[in-house]
């Protein structure tokens, strides 16, 4: 995640949360003027952005990706490749028997 991403989506978050407390707290009987409910939304965006960065960092250890997801799908497709080379070289020998001409393995 970029850095103008990162701090777009605390800002975005900001707001909302400010935006929801002032429509959700009455409905509960809370009364709060609007340097409470600034304060209350720092908090909640201070912890969203430490969870995020926590959650982020474990994810990262738990499933690395080295050189990201394209990286993961050449492997994938190196490895079809692999396992499908020897089926190939079974293939051309048994055609070069059925032939009557000699083959490099025998």
């Amino acid at each position: 995640m970029s850095l103008v991403e990162a701090a777009a989506n605390v800002v975005v978050g900001y707001v909302l949360a400010i935006a929801t407390q002032i429509l959700i707290f009455p409905l509960f009987g809370i009364e709060a003027g609007l340097p409470a409910h600034l304060a209350i939304g720092l908090v909640f965006a201070v912890v969203s952005l430490a969870r995020g960065y926590v959650l982020r960092r474990l994810f990262e250890h738990w499933w690395p990706q080295k050189n990201g997801p394209a990286q993961g799908l050449a492997r994938v497709e190196a490895d079809k490749v692999a396992q499908a080379e020897p089926l190939r070289a079974v293939e051309v020998s048994r055609k070069q028997d059925l032939a009557g001409q000699p083959h490099a393995g025998g």
